[in-house]
């Protein structure tokens, strides 16, 4: 991995919303100290989830993992937060892009993205079927 310039803040698109605040504990870690990729790709979903629930209203599924990228090690401690913005809504399906940045524990105020990805998430019925997603008025 390289090592990114540290922000001040996080460059974000307006459209982009917090929709997670998280801090990984020494049990999310591997051997190397570092949080475990899976942990994180499990804190995206989560925070990926957010937005499209607005639209769907009722059971989702996610779908795919269309692109997920880990540009900085996570750290214990570390304060994350991860924005959101839905990029697509289909007659199923809304795909949604996560951008997660850490605020250091140790150099807190100053933001490094960490971690980008890309996920799609179905509307199902009852029976785990696709269905339409709601008119969103």
């Amino acid at each position: 991995m390289t090592d990114l310039p540290v922000l001040a803040a996080p460059a974000l698109p307006s459209s982009n919303e917090l929709v997670l605040k998280v801090i990984p504990m020494p049990a999310d870690s591997n051997a190397n100290g570092d949080i475990f990729g899976g942990w994180v790709m499990a804190q995206v979903d989560l925070a990926g989830s957010v937005l499209p629930a607005r639209y769907i209203k009722g059971r989702m599924a996610t779908v795919a993992v269309n692109e997920f990228i880990f540009k900085q090690p996570v750290r214990v401690g570390d304060i994350l937060s991860f924005f959101a913005a839905v990029t697509r809504i289909g007659r199923t399906s809304i795909t949604v892009e996560v951008e997660v940045y850490a605020e250091r524990f140790s150099d807190q105020g100053k933001y490094l993205k960490v971690t980008e990805a890309r996920l799609t998430y179905v509307a199902i019925d009852a029976d785990g079927r696709p269905r339409p997603v709601p008119v969103h008025s």
